[in-house]
């Protein structure tokens, strides 16, 4: 059985795998796992990797774990079943790496569309600590599970809530980041913003779908920002929703902003389409917060200048979680204690 130090010595090492990880291999992972997803492309595995990387980092993660002391050796260690999302790359790590930590059993299902770089990082895992092979499993079907995390639609929730009802469960809905802008923001804080918008595509819950901005807004430094993401509509399947969105705002008679690859358009919605960017005006900081308060239990992430809003993250930081980031803001780890 693995002691804690076991433990973090290995994912430690797996951090410093990652940090070194040759151009080519990172290539070839991008490759096996964009035959699955095809949005898992070179910049955004890279990127998923160099975030894992960064959770791993020697001094934060211990600091991280000393703060819900583990034993040494989890003497009843139970199974815990996870169902995992397949929108961005390894996005079920952080789940496993907390599981593993707190010594219980990994039954980890994997999406379909990211069924190769999380069991790889895995398999990684147990070359460096072969002691980890017992505690990690692959498996299709979660009946032996004690515990349940899971994540999906608001649709799917409610199955999952369901089904694993009679079971200690941590069950994620749909969730979405979005953007406070004054603006005042300076053209590199706005540029930074085009990461929070457009890495992974829009496709994860960290990614900015709405800005909240002052009426009268001028979206011309905006868009003069985000002119560096101009390449990822040469991505054929960012295209074919830009070109499907841009349609039938046209046909519809929509009225909405266009730089060539990001659209943005007015909308009480709050998760808006690859490709666009909703927005909605505020008339004063009270309105602002009275709309924020009444979105809350829909939001992962808020955005703004130098993080001034409060509880909110500074441009460009939205999709560099830490450790302690946790989704839907529900400590995994002392859900896992507590089993």
């Amino acid at each position: 059985m693995l002691t804690l130090e076991n433990r973090l010595s290995a994912f430690i090492k797996l951090g410093d795998y990652l940090r070194h990880l040759p151009l080519e291999e990172r290539e070839y992972l991008a490759r096996r796992a964009g035959q699955l997803n095809n949005f898992f492309d070179l910049p955004n595995v890279s990127a998923a990797l160099d975030g894992i990387a960064s959770m791993l980092e020697e001094d934060q993660l211990t600091a991280w774990v000393a703060r819900y002391d583990l034993p040494q050796l989890n003497e009843a260690p139970k199974k815990v079943g996870v169902v995992m999302a397949g929108n961005i790359p390894a996005v079920g790590f952080h789940d496993a790496l907390c599981i593993l930590l707190a010594g219980h059993i990994l039954q980890a299902k994997p999406s379909s569309e990211d069924s190769f770089l999380l069991p790889h990082l895995l398999n990684k895992l147990v070359e460096i600590e072969p002691g980890f092979q017992e505690q990690i499993q692959l498996v299709m079907m979660l009946k032996e599970s004690d515990a349940i995390i899971a994540t999906g639609s608001d649709n799917t929730a409610r199955y999952f809530e369901y089904y694993f009802a009679k079971r200690p469960h941590i069950i994620r809905k749909n969730r979405t980041s979005v953007a406070v802008l004054t603006g005042k923001e300076t053209k590199e804080e706005l540029t930074a913003l085009g990461d929070d918008i457009l890495r992974y595509y829009g496709l994860g819950c960290r990614n900015v779908a709405k800005a909240f901005v002052p009426a009268e807004y001028d979206f011309t430094p905006f868009f003069e920002a985000m002119e560096y993401k101009k390449e990822v509509v040469n991505h054929h399947k960012y295209q074919n929703n830009y070109d499907y969105n841009k349609s039938i705002y046209l046909v519809n008679g929509v009225p909405h902003l266009d730089n060539g690859f990001l659209m943005v358009t007015e909308s009480q919605q709050l998760v808006s389409p690859i490709s666009v960017l909703f927005y909605e005006t505020y008339a004063s900081n009270q309105d602002l917060e009275q709309k924020l308060e009444t979105i809350q239990e829909k939001l992962q992430c808020v955005v703004s200048q130098e993080a001034l809003w409060p509880n909110s993250y500074a441009f460009g930081q939205a999709q560099c979680p830490s450790v302690s980031d946790y989704a839907d803001g529900v400590d995994t780890m002392e859900f896992l204690k507590s089993l």
